[in-house]
Formats: structure tokens, sequence, C-alpha cells
């Protein structure tokens, strides 16, 4: 077993806020195996990248001996997390975050070890309280207290709406911990203000209080915001690695150590020596973005998959070959209109672009290929039968290949 210093530095290698050290370090030197407990609400069927800062951070406590206590927060996705937002979110319905739930297990895994891996949905507890619970809740804590947080603070100020409900969700959050039993919470830099609630919480039903550990939020592939799938600039965890090796490669060059050190799960060691020898000029930039992509490929999908994914992008992008493994797309013709169906709107419903509107101004742009071959007229329109087969390309890194029913 690593010594109690060994440890501190490997658990909050990278973190922003560790509240607090000294009691990190008293809850270790009693030698017991540590309750590290990780949040995720469910609010979108897929993990990115960004949520992988925090998982790797996770599974270094699993790799300790420490176990890892993943919550699904089946409940609280319901209510709607505010952290970091400037106006009220749209609350899921039930059947949505429980649909969105199913494909997270999975997905964690990619990155967690299963062992020392508990798994718990907060509707366990938080969907057995009455509303007599839910008052006897809201009276630990004064809505100044609330409006301490800064999402809060600046939304009050600025006149914009802010819900009880939403008041709500750090309490609930904080809930999970009691029920749990945390011994430190992670999140990102946003979840402060909830997890220091957990603390307070636990201290009021006389548990020894959590630490926190906040680590970065990660930029996305633009360099400017905060990963998003909502702004288009995230890498999936389940995306193909030739897919994810290409979106890494549009990485801004000054974030490529910030990508190598907080997503390719490297220890402190490794990742030390990549930043030195990126800026003394060991590696040329497009060098370390290589060995970047590769390390945070090998990471999701196995020792090798970087290696085969570069090749695959110089084939396809150096080469100007077409990739070898295409995902398929079953033309739904309904969309036809005497028999024949826009281009625009088979490249909406192949999930190479968002709407109708922006394949044609793809189109106008220069940016569609149908089998190599560049389509210019917005308004072009296919019998189905023409599609039969063909591939479909959208900019550098989005490719289908066209299935039509019956053919």
């Amino acid at each position: 077993m690593p010594s109690v210093d060994e440890q501190i530095r490997a658990l909050t290698a990278g973190a922003v806020d560790v509240v607090s050290e000294a009691e990190l370090r008293k809850k270790l030197e009693r030698g017991t195996p540590l309750r590290a407990k990780l949040g995720l609400d469910p609010t979108k069927p897929d993990i990115h990248i960004g949520h992988s800062v925090v998982l790797h951070t996770l599974r270094r406590f699993q790799e300790l001996g420490h176990t890892a206590v993943l919550i699904v927060g089946d409940f609280t996705a319901v209510v709607g997390d505010p952290s970091d937002r400037s106006s009220t979110r749209p609350a899921l319905s039930k059947e949505e975050a429980e649909a969105n739930a199913e494909t997270y297990f999975d997905q964690a895994k990619k990155i967690l070890l299963p062992d020392n891996l508990e798994i718990r949905h907060n509707s366990e507890w938080l969907g057995k309280m009455d509303i007599a619970d839910v008052l006897r809740l809201t009276a630990r804590v004064t809505v100044a207290q609330m409006l301490e947080r800064d999402d809060f603070e600046k939304r009050y100020k600025d006149g914009k709406p802010i819900s009880i409900m939403e008041f709500l969700y750090p309490l609930l959050q904080g809930w999970d911990s009691v029920m749990i039993n945390a011994d430190v919470e992670l999140g990102g830099t946003d979840q402060l203000f909830n997890n220091l609630m957990g603390r307070t919480l636990q201290e009021q039903e006389g548990q020894e209080p959590q630490v926190v550990i906040t680590v970065p939020l990660l930029e996305g592939l633009d360099g400017m915001q905060k990963m998003s799938k909502s702004l288009d600039n995230y890498v999936a965890v389940t995306e193909a690695p030739a897919t994810q090796f290409g979106k890494l490669m549009s990485v801004p060059d000054t974030l490529t150590t910030r990508y190598f050190a907080l997503t390719s799960g490297a220890s402190a060691d490794d990742v030390a020596d990549f930043t030195m020898k990126v800026e003394r000029g060991g590696l040329s930039p497009v060098e370390a973005k290589r060995a970047m992509a590769r390390r945070v490929v090998d990471a999701f999908h196995g020792d090798g998959a970087g290696e085969s994914a570069e090749a695959e992008f110089d084939r396809v992008f150096k080469s100007k070959e077409t990739p070898t493994d295409i995902p398929e797309h079953l033309l739904d013709d309904g969309e036809a209109v005497d028999g024949r169906i826009r281009l625009a709107n088979v490249l909406r419903q192949a999930g190479l672009v968002k709407t109708n509107a922006e394949g044609k101004r793809q189109i106008t742009q220069g940016g569609v290929k149908i089998d190599g071959q560049a389509v210019s007229d917005p308004d072009a329109t296919y019998a189905p039968a023409e599609l039969q087969g063909a591939t479909l390309q959208v900019g550098r890194r989005r490719w289908v290949k066209i299935r039509v029913p019956g053919e």
C-alpha cells in the first residue's frame, strides 16, 4: 500500500479545490478503505470525455483500494441541477431520466474498475421522502445561505427567476452523502457549493463531514466554452476510435497538455514528463497532439486502439481515402414527396446535421459530398433508390452509408 503522502498526491492530482487536505490525511491514516462518492445526473444519454475527468479521479481511489460509490441521480435529474446556469433548466420526466440512466453504467465502466465499485440510484431514498421529510430538510438552511452560490446570486441580482425547486437540489444532493455515509465527494468546480452542502448535512446528522475534491471543467474542441453536446464541441466516450482521434486532432495546440492531463488517465509522473517534453520542444505541436490523441483513445478503447485510429486518420485525411468503418443509416423514405427526398432531409435523418436548414447551409458551403462528389444545390432531391449504398460526407469527420428499405 502506498504511503499516505503518496496517496494524497495521487488522489488530488489536478484538483482545483480540496476541502480539506488535512481531513483527507486524517481519514487515510486510519488505514481503512474510504467511500468516495460521485453523483451523475442522467440529463443526456451519453457521457463525453469532459465527464471522464472526474471519473479518472474516482478510478484512482479504486486503484488504491478505496470504494467508488457512483450515484446515478435518477431522482435529482427530475428536479434539474441549476449549477453554472444563468436560467432555469427544464426538468426531465421520470421516463427520460430512467432511459438515460440505463446507458450510464456501461459508459462509466469504460473508465471505472469493476472491483471496489458500488452503484446506487438516489431514488432509493429520495423517492421515499414525503412532504414532511422535505420540509424538515429545507429547515436546515436559509435563503441567504442559498444566495451565496454564484449562479443563484447572479440570477437574483439580474432579476432572473429562481424556482424553489432549484433551491432543493443542493439539499437533495447533500442528503445523498448522508445516506451513503460518504468520506469523500468528487465533482467539477461547478459542484463546489452542492458538495459543501453535503458536509453541512453530515455534520448535522452526527457524521464526520466528507472531504470535497473538485476537478477542472474541460474546455470543448473549440477551446473556448465548456465541453457540451449542445454546443457540438465534444468527444463522446462511446464514439469510434477513429472518430475520437480525428476530433482530438482539432483541439487547439494550447490545450494539448491539458487534454493529456485531464482525459487520458495518465499518472501524475506521466503528465509531468509529457508536459516537460512539450515545453522544452522535445515534441512538436503536431507530435504532441498525436501522442495525446493516441493516449486518450487507448483510455477508452484499450491499448493499441490509439495507434490504429491514428493510422486510419492518416489514411482518410492525408490520403483522402474513405474510412473503413462507416456507420449505416436506414433511410426513412416517408419524407419523400412525389417519389423524391431532399438531400438536406437525409443529412438530418442520418444525424450528420441537426436541422434541415443546417443541411442546406452545409450543401451551399460545399461541405457535402455523395460518393466523393461535392453537391452544390441546397434543394437537391433524389429518388430513394438512387441513394442505396451511397456514402454521404459532411465536413472532414462525418460519414454515413445509406441503406434504403427493400433495396
